[in-house]
């Protein structure tokens, strides 16, 4: 049985009970669901590229490595791989962003057609970048390859009318064709909070690395912010104090109108935050699945809110909805690169579980 297939069973949460109220057989039911669930993704498409590399010597010019190319590959990243997560896990995904005509435009829409995953709300401009973040892998021989650069190709201005344009027909078509739509905002230009605002649809997850509370009033049902977010968002850090970061997420659950806020917090697992109900707490804690110490954790937050926006299509409670997020952020991050969760590997993590509690 591999790490991510073991769950680890850590002490309480910082003084927080792990939740056991979790049905393992309703959330395989649940994922059983899956490939009758169609979700649209509205959001900034990136392609993650990897360059591993062999630490040859140390440069005579300049106290620095001198790195000897191996091997170069490319990841669906941002957006993209929030719909690479979910065509993975079974639903029909309908993506809309937009990438440029350059080579790494051509490589994501190349990838998403082989995976038979709908490029028609796609736009392709001419005149854009496709953004790109190219990681540099080093180790000696028989080391362990460790990150030590990254480099981030991004456009430089916006998106024009027409392609602005162009994207919103597309996502308002999207979001009434899927009725559930995944906003992944990485601040790159193709998603904004009033395209948002002229979408309809029956629910409308978020995630967003920078204007978090830009979404007010957008119809934003359910977000899944990490916990550097929700500080940032507030301008406030939380570090050990679990009631401070109790309190922002009731305030973002508040001010953004939301049925649900999950805050991811890495090894520390995530917090769920649902509008008032008095039959649970303000705040369910739900400690990490998996180990904690992480593969790679590049591309998490796609995978959670990925499995956690599908879910909800399929029918699950916020509650249930975030411990299927959790299996699969569990599962994703004991892999290298920017990685999906299969739905066969998500049904095989809950069995496991099943099994090991009786």
């Amino acid at each position: 049985m591999s790490p991510a297939q073991k769950k680890r069973n850590p002490p309480a949460t910082r003084g927080h009970a792990r939740d056991s109220s979790v049905d393992l057989s309703r959330l395989l039911d649940i994922v059983g669901r899956f490939s009758m669930q169609s979700i649209c993704v509205v959001g900034d498409f990136v392609l993650d590229e990897f360059s591993s590399c062999e630490i040859s010597r140390v440069s005579r010019e300049a106290p620095v490595l001198i790195l000897r190319h191996r091997r170069s590959e490319a990841h669906p990243g941002g957006a993209a791989n929030a719909v690479n997560n979910l065509a993975d896990l079974g639903a029909r995904v309908l993506p809309v962003g937009v990438v440029g005509g350059d080579a790494g435009g051509r490589a994501l829409i190349e990838y998403f057609r082989r995976k038979r995953v709908d490029t028609s709300g796609i736009v392709r401009a001419p005149e854009w970048i496709t953004p790109t973040k190219t990681r540099f892998l080093a180790g000696w021989t028989h080391t362990t390859e460790q990150q030590v650069l990254r480099v981030d190709r991004e456009p430089s201005g916006a998106l024009s009318v027409r392609v602005r344009q162009a994207l919103e027909k597309k996502a308002q078509r999207g979001a009434v064709r899927a009725g559930t739509v995944l906003v992944s905002d990485y601040g790159l230009g193709a998603v904004s909070p009033a395209l948002v605002r002229r979408l309809s649809a029956e629910r409308i997850t978020l995630d967003s690395r920078y204007r978090l509370l830009e979404y007010r009033d957008a119809g934003i049902t359910a977000a899944t912010p990490n916990e550097p977010e929700l500080e940032t968002a507030y301008q406030t850090r939380v570090g050990t104090e679990t009631r401070k970061l109790e309190t922002l997420g009731q305030r973002a659950l508040h001010e953004l109108d939301l049925e649900a806020l999950v805050v991811t917090r890495g090894k520390d697992g995530m917090v769920v935050f649902e509008k008032e109900n008095s039959s649970a707490p303000p705040a369910r804690h739900i400690p990490i699945y998996g180990s904690d110490t992480p593969v790679d954790v590049t591309g998490a937050g796609d995978t959670v809110i990925a499995a956690f926006t599908l879910a909800l299509a399929a029918g699950a409670s916020n509650l249930e909805a975030a411990h299927l997020a959790n299996y699969a952020g569990g599962i994703v991050v004991m892999k290298p690169r920017t990685a999906t969760v299969t739905r066969r590997e998500l049904e095989a993590a809950l069995r496991s579980e099943a099994t090991a509690q009786h």
